[in-house]
């Protein structure tokens, strides 16, 4: 067994699995390169990439506001944002837009919460929702405009469908709208998921890259000058991801970039030449049979990532290195069955990775972090502490 599967393997070993750990030293690397990576500029840790709030603590402190090259919050829910903000955190940015009219209420009704969350707007039916359900004109919400940063090549759209707003009027217009409500205007997000989220597996992913991101600096630029002259100067230009910091860094106007799976590294963050993958979130699973005596069969491990259907989004055996999925079942709803199993016998672990970062914790109540001595600690993930955000 190689590291680090074998210090959480020891670290655990008297544990019924299955169970989730991660290895600390890993995870503070990580945290670190990214800092290395984002060469001064402020990180935002998203939060659905982590969804365990002892490790959002340990990247942004006990406040959950700042630490070492980390700087606030990406939430994707805002009762989330809420539920932070009443732990300690004062700089969180919805990653998304919200229709949760109770959740809104409870944001007018507390000027923490007002002063502590960005909401996330992209039409204005979103500020008539909004004011709706802050039910005054005395409160004027922090938002932020999202752009659509994907390429698109004559018909052809490169990227994620995300916001509707994609040019400098547009932007503007919708800026001036929620000035005209009542809104405080912010900032303004570029997500380049074409960037950010592609492996640079191929030359035809390199080129769409650089291209991709030769357009969307130029084209922020623009929508910048033109949301300014209506709102002024923003305190928040955010962009890029795990996979983009080198790319969004570049530009002198961005404020800050998003990070999160970089924390973990999940399968899906193998193939990237930017940085170096250490995988620090791993969960173990027994074998309950032996079909045969090359095949074994563990409790559960269908953890399925969220995305298009497809090898990519299955978790991975990783330890013992040889076992493999059984291509005609899969990872199970309640068992998996493994080929290549010979040396494993009832009772015996496996180690798996999952696809994607943070999803892995809807699935456990409870974390075991392990440092470099072996020294177990076990923290609850939002699950464990009895919420959950969609």
């Amino acid at each position: 067994m190689t590291s680090p599967i074998a210090g959480l393997h020891a670290a655990t070993a008297e544990l019924d699995p299955p169970l989730a750990a991660l290895d600390l030293t890993a995870l503070r690397a990580n945290a670190a390169d990214l800092v290395r990576r984002a060469n001064g500029v402020p990180l935002r840790v998203a939060s659905k990439s982590v969804r365990c709030r002892a490790v959002l603590e340990e990247v942004l402190g006990s406040e959950l506001t700042e630490q070492g090259g980390f700087a606030g919050i990406m939430s994707y829910s805002l009762r989330e944002a809420i539920w932070l903000t009443r732990r300690g955190a004062r700089d969180i940015l919805l990653g998304y837009p919200t229709a949760d009219r109770a959740a809104l209420a409870e944001l007018a009704a507390d000027d923490t919460l007002l002063r502590s969350i960005t909401l996330m707007v992209d039409d204005v039916d979103q500020l008539t929702l909004i004011r709706a359900a802050v039910g005054t004109d005395r409160v004027r919400p922090r938002i932020c405009v999202d752009v659509d940063a994907s390429l698109r090549v004559g018909p052809l759209h490169l990227g994620v469908r995300r916001s509707p707003v994609r040019t400098p009027d547009q932007a503007a217009a919708l800026a001036r709208s929620a000035l005209d409500r009542g809104f405080e205007v912010v900032g303004v997000m570029t997500y380049e998921a074409q960037i950010a989220g592609l492996p640079d597996s191929n030359i035809a992913i390199r080129l769409l890259k650089k291209a991709s991101a030769a357009e969307i600096t130029k084209r922020r630029k623009q929508v910048l000058d033109a949301v300014g002259s209506v709102a002024g100067k923003l305190e928040i230009v955010n962009s890029g991801g795990s996979g983009s910091i080198e790319v969004s860094i570049t530009d002198p106007d961005v404020t800050e970039v998003t990070a999160g799976s970089g924390l973990y590294v999940p399968t899906l963050f193998d193939n990237y030449r930017a940085f170096t993958p250490r995988p620090a979130l791993f969960f173990a699973t027994p074998v309950l049979r032996k079909p045969t005596p090359s095949i074994a069969t563990v409790f559960a491990g269908g953890y399925i990532a969220s995305g298009p259907a497809g090898p990519s989004r299955v978790p991975k055996p990783v330890w013992p290195s040889e076992v493999k999925l059984i291509g005609a079942e899969g990872a199970g709803e309640v068992q998996t069955p493994l080929a290549a199993a010979a040396g494993l016998r009832i009772g015996d672990r496996v180690w798996f990775r999952h696809a994607k970062a943070g999803e892995l914790c809807e699935r456990f109540d409870r974390i075991h972090l392990v440092d470099g001595d072996g020294v177990r600690t076990t923290v609850p993930t939002y699950r464990g502490e009895g919420v959950c955000f969609g």
